[in-house]
């Protein structure tokens, strides 16, 4: 489990608001699938209660400790407001992991032909589980429902997939959804090499099966993760630092592009015909997962929308939060960015306990929108039919000369910039280990002042304006390599004299801040196919286009919007040597410096296209 997302829940678990040991029975069984392999499940029953009750599940990969019949967790289900309402809770370690048995896959794929008990995935394992507990669980009320953050999210979307009758609604948070195409592992086929060596690292250490211990966390050799991976470039060096045999990063390694080991993967393909309510919860500022919210939500939302059979709703919540923010802490702020209220009971109180009770225990009806979001800047919640909103209307932002972003294309021009990756851009100005979430909103002056980084920004803003969905870059480049990753910011430039200071312990100086609002990179080889790498011709002139996730954002006015323009995003993706080849096998000689050329106006108009309300 990623750290931040660990001690999130951890701190919102530590709240002592319920005695669980007083109030509920704990039984551990073995449930068996229908190939024979016994998962280990925790149940909690409520005590003196003759009602009969829904159960609420969390399948994960993470352990269901604390195991012994006599070992209470600090808290159950998604906060700890839950066990005052009384659900059958039910945790479950799924196969080969921790106390089950079985084989684990990473982020397994669906099997969507299944001809006999032995051809089984996550989503017949979420279903023999839903009518195990049916038949074995007494006094329960024939619902269910599921829930889960991250790697959790993903096994709440698969239970979704030939859902069970019994399920009536499921809350996929942060889902792991695609690792290829935006999530975790990769962005547009650049590896995530910050977030993903540590985890990956403790992850797949290997262990007994069942075992109630799993894996050791990573030791930084040095507590400055961009001058540690760029001296261990190229990324075979990695391998030195895993004492045993990880299969999970060997099989990322082997598989550099969109091929038949990622594809089953990209859980959106099969959520397109969901019977039970969905509520889809994901950050704005999540640095693993936003792709996989947006893109679940888009799927399932679809997917009921065609659907001729009755269905119920999918919500979608959007909150200012990083991964899995709002299960623990208040939502105030992220870094230095404010937002005026404490956004994450909003979530737990008036959205998902409501929606928990409707669906499980014919509670009142929440009547929740289509969609939920928090308008960054503005600083308030929003509701919507349709997301993004249909009165959203289509904009653009041309590159112009001398760092000008403009309504309107201009004349013909061209900016340059050397991409040395001996002294790759890095994604934060902060000295830390792993990823820090606060980079997501990071000031971007540290980058500004790069000669390889290009910037463009308009005017200071006669008034506020609101981008309100996906943003498309547009780029026209050229290279003297074969090979080149293009990574683009979009900023909100705060005034140079007017803005206080934030209230944050030591004091940040907000005038002139540079907020990252969204950034996203793409590997240049891949720009027309995930599947079939193509090299760039040295030289040739070349249409770049990518997307960049939703945003939901104010540019007040008296702020400027900026976009930033660079090579790397180090280490949060890994080197590109600019050359076109294996990435995860290139050699330290393969690693040379390239000129960028960014083309402005006329027929090859770099740009930005995006959203406006």
């Amino acid at each position: 489990m990623p750290f931040a997302l660990a001690l999130l829940i951890s701190v919102a678990q530590a709240q002592p608001v319920f005695d669980l040991r007083a109030e509920y029975t704990k039984r551990e069984v073995m449930v068996p699938m229908r190939d024979g392999e016994g998962l280990y499940t925790a149940i909690y029953t409520p005590k003196r209660t003759a009602e009969r009750l829904p159960f609420l599940i969390q399948r994960t990969p993470y352990s269901c400790a604390p195991y012994g019949p006599a070992a209470y967790p600090r808290s159950l289900g998604p906060t700890p407001a839950f066990p005052k309402e009384r659900f059958i809770f039910v945790n479950q370690d799924v196969r080969g992991r921790y106390m089950s048995e079985g084989h684990h896959r990473f982020s397994p794929p669906v099997n969507p032909i299944k001809r006999t008990a032995k051809d089984v995935d996550e989503t017949t394992d979420a279903y023999d589980t839903i009518e195990w507990l049916l038949k074995n669980v007494p006094n329960n009320n024939g619902k269910a429902g599921i829930w889960g953050i991250s790697q959790p999210g993903f096994y709440a979307s698969n239970a979704l997939v030939n859902a069970h009758p019994a399920l009536k609604c499921a809350s996929p948070q942060a889902p792991v959804t695609d690792r290829f195409v935006g999530d975790d592992d990769h962005h547009n086929g650049a590896f995530f090499l910050a977030q993903r060596f540590s985890f990956l690292w403790g992850f797949g250490w290997p262990h007994p099966i069942p075992s109630k211990t799993y894996g050791h966390g990573f030791k930084w050799p040095i507590q400055d993760s961009y001058r540690f991976f760029l001296d261990n470039e190229p990324l075979d060096r990695l391998q030195t630092y895993f004492k045993h045999r990880n299969m999970f990063w060997e099989q990322i390694m082997s598989h550099g592009t969109y091929d038949a080991y990622w594809k089953p993967r990209g859980m959106e393909q099969h959520l397109k015909a969901v019977k039970p309510a969905t509520l889809v919860v994901g950050g704005w500022f999540d640095a693993e997962d936003l792709f996989g919210a947006l893109k679940t939500f888009k799927s399932i939302d679809t997917g009921k929308s065609a659907s001729t059979e009755a269905v119920e709703p999918a919500t979608l919540v959007m909150g200012p939060w990083s991964h899995g923010g709002w299960a623990g802490g208040d939502g105030e702020r992220m870094g230095a960015i404010e937002f005026d209220q404490k956004t994450s009971p909003y979530l737990r109180d008036q959205v998902e306990l409501p929606f928990f009770n409707h669906y499980l225990k014919d509670g009142k009806s929440p009547n929740l929108p289509k969609a939920i979001v928090f308008q960054t800047g503005e600083n308030v919640w929003k509701t919507f039919d349709a997301w993004p909103p249909k009165t959203a209307k289509p904009s653009t932002l041309y590159f112009q000369p001398s760092g000008v972003l403009n309504p309107k294309s201009g004349k013909s021009a061209v900016d340059t910039y050397v991409s040395d990756p001996r002294r790759p851009v890095p994604y934060t100005a902060e000295v830390t280990t792993g990823v820090s979430p606060a980079f997501m909103t990071g000031d971007q002056r540290f980058a500004w002042s790069r000669s390889d980084v290009l910037s463009y920004e308009t005017p200071v803003l006669d008034k506020d304006t609101t981008f309100a969905g996906p943003i498309q870059a547009d780029l026209w480049v050229a290279t003297t390599g074969t090979d080149s990753d293009f990574v683009v910011k979009v900023i909100d430039e705060y005034p140079s004299d007017a803005a206080p200071n934030a209230k944050v312990t030591p004091p940040v100086r907000m005038a002139g801040y540079q907020m990252l609002v969204r950034g996203e990179i793409m590997r240049g080889k891949f720009r027309n196919s995930l599947e079939k790498p193509e090299p760039f011709v040295p030289g040739r002139i070349t249409h770049v286009p990518f997307e960049l996730r939703d945003v939901f954002h104010t540019f007040k006015k008296g702020h400027r919007i900026m976009v930033q323009v660079q090579s790397s995003w180090f280490p949060l993706a890994d080197l590109n040597p600019q050359r076109f080849e294996h990435i995860y096998f290139a050699k330290p000689e393969d690693f040379q410096s390239a000129t960028e050329w960014v083309y402005l106006g006329g027929e090859h108009a770099s740009a930005i296209h995006f959203l406006t309300l």
